[in-house]
């Protein structure tokens, strides 16, 4: 039930490659609130690289205390309405698992899941402020690549509205994508680099997901435009 908008914007908060590359969100202490053209920015994701002792800790808290070890794939919540689901996947090593918990909450009714819920718990706020407010060493993520979603309407009062910035695409061109394919969005999108990006004339979105963006057309149709960058082993 979520807006089309939210989909198109959903990303991983904490990423750990193998080699040790780390990609993240710093945890925000308050919605990204519109600038005064109406575009939100999101809060930017960071990089670092753990070291051998850092990654067998962290995958150590994740399978033990973090509770992913000894769980199934899905913990329903039929007494919480329309709250939100937390996942964890873990592909490594012959592994892939993914663990989905819904209404994952810091208050744990007491019942056969609590101990895992809590488990699971004490793994996402680790990794929600991995950098502990910004105390830990990590770099700008810079994103080679970039998806762009484009949804027809969506025109917000107030907002200015964009002309077209790229003469040698078309709305259609976004469709092409929009059976779900990797990015599982059943949203329109596309595969977008920097260059294109830059074309729309607006400035710190190289790291952050940008939304709030309306586009008019070379069709006269108006569309809501998000961008987010792709992570490394995305495809689109």
């Amino acid at each position: 039930m979520l807006p089309a908008e939210l989909r198109a914007a959903a990303a991983p908060n904490f990423t750990l490659y193998g080699n040790g590359v780390i990609v993240f969100q710093r945890l925000a202490q308050e919605l990204p609130r519109p600038d005064a053209s109406g575009v939100v920015r999101n809060v930017p994701w960071r990089t670092a690289k753990l070291d051998e002792g850092q990654i067998q800790e962290l995958l150590e808290f994740a399978i033990g205390p973090g509770g992913l070890g000894a769980a199934r794939e899905s913990y329903p919540d039929d007494m919480t309405a329309d709250a939100p689901d937390t996942a964890f996947t873990v592909r490594a090593d012959g592994v892939d698992k993914t663990v989905t918990i819904t209404a994952l909450f810091e208050e744990i009714r007491p019942g056969p899941d609590a101990a895992a819920r809590a488990a699971f718990f004490r793994l996402r706020e680790r990794l929600r402020d991995f950098d502990r407010g910004g105390t830990i060493s990590s770099d700008p993520y810079q994103p080679e690549r970039f998806r762009g979603a484009l949804i027809e309407g969506g025109a917000v009062a107030g907002v200015p509205t964009i002309s077209w910035p790229w003469p040698e695409l078309k709305p259609a061109d976004f469709l092409a994508a929009a059976d779900g394919g990797q990015g599982g969005l059943g949203i329109p999108h596309r595969v977008m680099t920097a260059g294109e990006i830059a074309a729309l004339k607006l400035t710190e979105i190289d790291g952050g997901i940008l939304g709030g963006v309306t586009l008019k057309g070379p069709d006269g149709k108006l569309y809501s435009f998000v961008l987010r960058p792709l992570l490394p082993d995305e495809k689109e």
